[in-house]
């Protein structure tokens, strides 16, 4: 993996929480795995759906 920068979030106690809980039962080896996996996920679910719309058809072809 390439190096990595630290960078500041603020979050909500409710989920500085539920992340500890994850730790806790093993799913995740720390918080920052847990924040990775999340940004991981947003940036595939969101530069899929961006790619989608680009690739959209056309006005003039019915759907």
């Amino acid at each position: 993996m390439s190096k990595m920068r630290i960078i500041s979030v603020q979050l909500p106690r409710g989920l500085i929480n539920a992340m500890d809980q994850l730790v806790r039962k093993g799913v995740y080896p720390n918080r920052s795995e847990i924040i990775r996996e999340a940004i991981r996920e947003l940036l595939k679910k969101e530069l899929y759906q961006f790619e989608a719309e680009e690739r959209s058809t056309p006005d003039y072809i019915m759907k």
